[in-house]
């Protein structure tokens, strides 16, 4: 009897059943007392080779009615019920998607305040500088010209982020997932043709904001560029992305900043900025197992 109810013990403890009513004490220690009873039919038909029925009905009326229920509740260490499910004790991440309606109409709010906020600082950049307040005229460092070899140079931009992306997604497990978190919550709901919009309405107001107003009111300068992409790479954490996507954006920010004092143009980093996310959109839309 002692090792019997030191196994019903366990089974308590085990699927976490803190008290027991009196109906199921009755019944487990008519349990016990009946198990001992059917002790040496049990070694008899042991010795037999066949089971014991007496021990096999006594196991029958004395369970819970409700134990599959309970095993469904409280899953095995080894995340089996049974009924043989298999069942992860870790519940997995809960990633909010939002409507297509409201990733299009946040990307258009979002990036046209953005975009009017570098407006306005460049105008009043060159306001100050027209009155001989010490701050660099923004229109004048950096421009909306576009020459032809910025074709080249956008190409190699994109060519140069696009591949340090791709192998990024494969040797760092963190930026892997950072990344496919915010893809996820963007990129989920859309059609294919929406993702010009989230690629290119963000890109260039984001250039807009940081590399043709911020960068050149700072000093445009190496100083300015790091401090502009230190900023750019902090802002794009949360919802999901971890300091590794950070450590990313500021990279990234830094090639953009670069590209912004060679060409003295905002076309530059803008047309580079929108191509890259189009190519990572598309890369994840068709590599991802998110959607299949």
């Amino acid at each position: 009897m002692g090792l019997l109810t030191i196994n019903c013990g366990m089974f308590v403890r085990y699927y976490g059943i803190k008290e027991l009513s009196p109906q199921n004490s009755i019944i487990s220690t008519k349990f016990s007392a009946r198990a001992f009873a059917s002790l040496k039919p049990m070694k008899k038909s042991r010795r037999e080779g066949r089971p014991s029925k007496s021990f096999t009905l006594q196991t029958k009326e004395t369970l819970p009615e409700d134990i599959n229920g309970l095993a469904d509740m409280y899953p095995s260490k080894d995340g089996n019920t049974n009924n043989g499910k298999s069942v992860d004790s870790t519940p997995p991440d809960i990633i909010s998607i939002p409507s297509r309606s409201n990733v299009l109409q946040a990307c258009t709010i979002t990036s046209g305040l953005i975009a009017a906020l570098g407006l306005i600082i460049r105008q009043v950049s060159h306001v100050g500088s027209m009155e001989g307040l010490p701050i660099l005229d923004c229109s004048t460092e950096v421009s909306f010209g576009f020459e032809l070899w910025h074709l080249e140079f956008i190409t190699g931009l994109v060519l140069l982020i696009s591949s340090c992306r791709y192998i990024l997604l494969k040797t760092w497990r963190y930026f892997a997932e950072s990344s496919d978190t915010a893809n996820k919550q963007v990129l989920s709901s859309l059609q294919l043709y929406d993702y010009l919009v989230v690629a290119f309405l963000p890109g260039m107001s984001e250039e807009l904001l940081f590399r043709g107003a911020l960068l050149p009111v700072l000093g445009f300068d190496w100083k300015s560029v790091i401090v502009v992409s230190t900023l750019f790479g902090v802002l794009h954490l949360g919802n999901g992305r971890k300091y590794s996507f950070a450590v990313w954006e500021t990279f990234v920010g830094i090639v953009y900043g670069y590209a912004t004092i060679m060409s003295s143009s905002v076309i530059v980093p803008m047309a580079s900025h929108a191509l890259n996310n189009l190519v990572g959109g598309l890369l994840w839309r068709y590599t991802s197992k998110s959607l299949e």
